[in-house]
């Protein structure tokens, strides 16, 4: 193997020429954090719930997403008979949920006070502060969030996606079997 200094950065060259950095050896414990990351199975887990309460409540539709912590979807459910554009509307609830690490409600309610400031925000970053969206913690740390959109009103959007993240906190708390 043939190391290569780019600055100080040190590599190594592939068998096709290319340099491929060596982070290994340099990386110091404080360069790196590990992160949790939701899962698949995980994103799975808090839908199911977040469905059966929907369903146990009578809900008369449901859209139901979940996003990693960078607000980029993992998975996505909709209840027959639930209207289309709520599936994009359960993404943004869930994306600003996880971007802002709070849940949504809080931005609509100071939006319907007139908080003018919150404006600016949509010239930044694409956000929707409507409430239905609330971020899974794992400790402290944002993993994600889910948002839903299309039940009989914002409350009870907001109540089914409070079931779905709690059922991963649930789960994350409960004694592994060995």
């Amino acid at each position: 193997m043939r190391v290569a200094a780019v600055g100080d950065l040190h590599c190594k060259r592939t068998s096709q020429g290319m340099l491929q950095p060596l982070f290994g050896a340099m990386a110091a414990a404080a360069d790196v954090s590990p992160q949790p990351t939701l899962t698949l199975e995980g994103a799975r887990r808090v839908v199911a719930a977040a469905i059966a309460y929907a369903r146990s409540h009578d809900a008369p539709g449901a859209a139901v997403a979940v996003v990693d912590a960078g607000g980029h979807t993992i998975c996505l459910e909709r209840l027959d008979g639930t209207f289309a554009a709520s599936a994009d509307v359960s993404i943004g609830k869930a994306r600003t949920a996880a971007n802002f690490g709070r849940p949504t409600r809080g931005m609509e309610d100071a939006i319907n006070k007139n908080r003018p400031a919150l404006a600016a925000v949509a010239a930044v970053t694409a956000f929707t502060p409507l409430q239905g969206g609330i971020p899974i913690t794992l400790g402290k740390e944002v993993i994600g969030a889910i948002g839903v959109s299309g039940a009989a009103s914002a409350q009870q959007d907001e109540e089914i996606a409070t079931a779905g993240a709690a059922a991963l906190q649930e789960a994350a708390a409960a004694p592994r079997e060995k």
